[in-house]
Order: structure tokens, then sequence, then C-alpha cells
């Protein structure tokens, strides 16, 4: 299936396994919760059970038929190293992504101590970017667990940012930062944004600034659409070198879903 996806910082995005659970304070308004649970009991729907975790095998060789190089954020709609997983099946989705040499895949979790666990048991090709979601101070544990992990890129997610941030961003490549959306979202101090960004310049670590969310950079309730992306008159893109210069605009259309 094929549509237009909203993430800024990458260009597709590829769901072998969908629905998940809430482990942190950042899954509280999960967006892809709200999403699928639209279509529960839409017979015939994809999304018919809702955010019930669901493995998607036929939809594992998807990023083998698409044939121009993408930037895919697999698993947009799940964690691939939910614990209810099997091991197997996360061993699966890595070969996939190791065969599909022409993309670049960006995977994201906030079960970092499985991550951990399974790393050395993993192929980790270049191709193959490892993620972490930090969204307060409580979590930064997190980034203890991704240090360990061989993979090309180890990037931050910091969305939504729940609260002021002091991090250790020795074997980070790159940061996101962004504020949550939705009609239960929580605002974003725009200090902890700045003290972020600050400490990725300090560390020389590519900051890239998403959005304020459903709030404006002075923390009022405007909705999503008028809040944008500015911080300090200016956008922040920060990317890995690597692909820095192939993004842009008119490729963040695509979408596996």
């Amino acid at each position: 299936m094929s549509d237009r996806s909203a993430i800024e910082w990458t260009e597709a995005t590829w769901n072998p396994v969908t629905g998940c659970t809430k482990v942190s304070p950042g899954c509280a308004h999960c967006y892809a919760e709200v999403f699928a649970e639209r279509f529960r009991g839409v017979t015939g729907h994809p999304y018919e059970h809702g955010f019930d975790l669901q493995l998607r095998p036929e939809r594992l060789n998807q990023p083998l038929e698409w044939k121009r190089p993408r930037l895919i954020f697999a698993n947009s709609m799940s964690d691939l190293l939910h614990e209810a997983i099997p091991d197997e099946y996360v061993h699966e989705v890595f070969d996939v992504m190791r065969r599909a040499d022409w993309h670049t895949f960006q995977v994201l979790t906030k079960r970092s101590r499985r991550l951990a666990e399974m790393a050395p048991r993993l192929s980790w090709p270049p191709n193959v970017w490892m993620g972490v979601s930090v969204e307060n101070q409580r979590w930064a544990c997190r980034i203890d667990d991704l240090r360990s992990v061989p993979a090309a890129v180890r990037f931050l997610s910091c969305e939504p940012l729940l609260g002021p941030l002091d991090l250790d961003l020795h074997g980070m490549d790159w940061v996101i930062a962004g504020g949550e959306s939705g009609a239960r979202a929580r605002a974003m101090n725009p200090e902890w944004v700045r003290g972020l960004r600050d400490q990725c310049q300090r560390a020389g670590v590519p900051f890239f600034f998403k959005q304020w969310g459903t709030h404006d950079g002075e923390g009022r309730r405007v909705g999503k659409c008028r809040s944008g992306r500015l911080l300090e008159g200016r956008t922040w893109d920060g990317m890995p070198t690597a692909v820095a210069s192939s993004m842009s605009p008119d490729s963040r259309v695509h979408s596996l879903v």
C-alpha cells in the first residue's frame, strides 16, 4: 500500500508488525494507536483488530520490491523489539533489511533492554540505523543500552519531549526532538528544546527539530498546522552526513503502512 507521509525525517515507512503496548509516558497519547483504533471492527480493513499486536509476514518483502533507494522508517506503527515478537521474526526483518541494501532503514524502540540483549545475535549491515526514544530524564538510561549496539548510525528520538534533558551524547550520531500533537497533547517548554539543541551543538551531533506539536513555541495551544517547526526563526534539519544531501521535501511522500 502507498500513502503520503508527514514524517519530516524519513522518506517512507514499512510495517512488518503493527500494534503495540505502552511502556513509558511517551506512549500515553500514541499517534499510531489513535490511528489504528479508528478502524477496529471494520471487517477487511488492515486495522480491523485496532492496535492489537500483529505480525505481518505478507509485508516482509515489500522493501525488496521497492527499487528506488529510500530512507525507510521501519515499524512506524509498532515496536520491533516488543517482548511478544518472537526472536526469529526480528531476525527475519533484519535479514530483509540486509538484503535490501540500496535502502537505508531507521529502527526505533523504547525497549532498549531487549535491544541490547539481542544485538550480539543480529546482523548489523551499514544501511540499518538504530534509535531509542528518550522522552524525559527518567528514560535516558536507554541511551546506555543503545551505546552497546554496533549500528552504523545510533540516534535518539526525544519526541514527545516531556521534560528537560541532560544527556551524555557520546556514541550518538543524531538527535530528533519534537512536541506532542493531538487533542490531549502535553505542552513542551521551549527551553527544553533549546537546551537539547545546545547539547547537540557542543557534542557535534546533528539536531533535527520535527515540530512544536499542538502547542506553539510559547506553550500556547494553537493546533499542529499553526505551530510549525521554527526554532529561533529557522528550521533545524540536521541529519547524519550520509543522507543529509538526499533529503528533500519532494522525497518525503511515500509510505508502506
